[in-house]
């Protein structure tokens, strides 16, 4: 292997353009190569003989996104890999999820596809025409080659441990029966629901110090602020969610006037999607976390927190303009999207209303240190026809610490009438119930977790789409999981998660 070969992402540029000015004509392949096999070798050699060099471009592991466990092999061993092959003339490291990027920093003059790509509705992350743009806008021309043809994915899952065992038991179970491509079009069903999603807006702020130690005479926590980052967390992270899967959203919550809360907001909402309302007299929600800088392949350390909440339910006067925005939504939505953090939106007034008049309802009613003992979800509500629920707050809910989770969920679905019902148990794993359905079990599917905060969520609000669309209590119930699975490596609701990203993990994990 020649050292040579191997181009950091920042002299790449600077190379390239050398041998583009010496007249060769350069041709570019990218993918994230994890596994060389032979049909890599077929390709890599029927793309090289249709220039003078060959750059083969890989995505970094971070910006791997094809569920866990992958990368299996990390990125010094799949560039050395690549660059010990005579067919290949350099390899560079790519620091983004998409190839656009890549082909930006290449120019090729050939960009290489694989046959399968021919067909753009086969790349589920919907980049393709971007790349292809790209080339042409380079004066690039893109050729689909791959005379032989094998899954890395495939050959990985099979022979390889880069998954837990759990977990490749469950997705070897799931794609017996339902497959990849199968999820795909039922996930893309979500797209014409038209989805309401009703609760409390959080904002979170992340103010990061520097630990320093214990003061000398107080034994309290001295720290150096560095920085603050705020996001969109509540209700609000979970229409964020919602948005990556469906056109058709509204949101409906209470905030205050505060001159900073439209800007936010604006950011995440369109003025065609934000039924909310804005009221002088209510405090906007924010949990303020003071946390260490974030070590990669740690979850994130959170030191203390301090609340900014209402003290008291918000004006009759509000709860009555609430209740009539509320019920003219539900009549032009299929499903309500409901998540009550027990932070002063939900009066029992408006939580009638809602189970009455909801055409299919989703709950998720939440357990935090300010509602502790008080928001419980079967004293708070007596019907959804689908709803999750963690395990801090079944156990509050059943009144035990020591509890059957099976005879749980199920006592609560009964007595709400509904036709799902989810117990996420962090990293034990989640349970899912459904009439007609034998209960599914799926493990967690990342063991990597960056924050937990917004995990339950992405779950939550995954899920709730699948229940309202009737699929299968398995499929949901993974579906969910791989949505989780992305949050618990998203800082405090920093970005929503990403369908492309989901569908990508689980053609990964169900190509068996």
């Amino acid at each position: 292997m020649n050292p040579k070969k191997i181009l950091t992402y920042d002299e790449a540029s600077a190379v390239l353009d050398q041998e583009r000015l010496a007249g060769r004509r350069v041709v570019q392949c990218h993918g994230t190569f994890d596994l060389i096999h032979p049909g890599h070798i077929v390709h890599l050699e029927e793309a090289r003989a249709l220039g003078d060099l060959l750059v083969v471009t890989i995505t970094d592991e971070k910006h791997v996104n094809k569920g866990p466990g992958r990368p299996c092999f990390n990125d010094t061993l799949r560039a050395r890999t690549l660059a010990a092959l005579e067919c290949v003339d350099y390899v560079v490291l790519i620091p983004y999820t998409a190839a656009v990027e890549a082909i930006r920093l290449v120019k090729p003059h050939v960009y290489c596809k694989g046959s399968e790509y021919e067909d753009a509705s086969n790349d589920v992350t919907g980049n393709i025409h971007d790349d292809l743009s790209e080339v042409h806008a380079h004066g690039g021309e893109v050729r689909y080659i791959g005379s032989v043809v094998f899954s890395s994915t495939r050959l990985l899952n099979r022979h390889f441990d880069h998954i837990p065992e759990k977990v490749r038991s469950c997705c070897q179970k799931l794609a017996s029966h339902t497959s990849a491509a199968e999820i795909r079009t039922m996930v893309d069903g979500f797209q014409s629901l038209r989805v309401l999603v009703l609760g409390d807006t959080i904002i979170d702020q992340y103010a990061c110090l520097k630990v320093q130690g214990l003061t000398s005479k107080n034994r309290i926590i001295s720290g150096r602020f560095l920085h603050q980052d705020t996001y969109l967390g509540g209700a609000l992270a979970v229409v964020r969610h919602v948005k990556q899967f469906c056109s058709n959203v509204r949101f409906v919550s209470l905030l205050g006037t505060e001159p900073w809360v439209d800007e936010l907001v604006a950011g995440a909402l369109s003025p065609e999607e934000d039924a909310t309302l804005r009221e002088e007299s209510f405090t906007t929600v924010v949990k303020k976390r003071y946390v260490e800088p974030l070590l990669a392949g740690n979850e994130l350390s959170k030191l203390f927190s301090i609340n900014y909440l209402n003290d008291e339910a918000p004006l009759q006067a509000v709860q009555e303009r609430l209740f009539e925005v509320v019920r003219r939504e539900m009549k032009k939505c299929d499903v309500v999207l409901l998540a009550d953090f027990g932070h002063g939106l939900m009066q029992k007034k408006l939580r009638d209303l809602v189970q009455e008049e909801s055409p299919f309802l989703v709950l998720n009613c939440q357990t935090n240190s300010n509602n502790h003992g008080f928001n419980i979800i079967t004293r708070q509500y007596q019907r959804a026809d689908a709803f999750s629920l963690d395990n801090q707050e079944i156990m509050l809910s059943c009144g035990l610490r020591d509890f059957d989770p099976h005879a749980e969920l199920a006592s609560i679905a009964q007595r709400f009438g509904s036709k799902y019902a989810w117990l996420t148990r962090g990293s034990i794993m989640t349970l899912g119930l459904a009439d007609g359905y034998e209960p599914s079990e799926i493990p967690p599917l990342v063991t990597d977790v960056t924050d937990t905060v917004g995990a339950g969520d992405a779950f939550f609000s995954v899920a709730g789409l699948a229940a309202v669309s009737r699929l299968p209590l398995d499929v949901a119930t993974f579906i969910g999981q791989l949505a989780g699975a992305q949050a618990v490596n998203i800082v405090g609701n920093e970005r929503p998660i990403s369908k492309a990203a989901l569908l990508k993990s689980a053609m990964s994990l169900l190509n068996f």
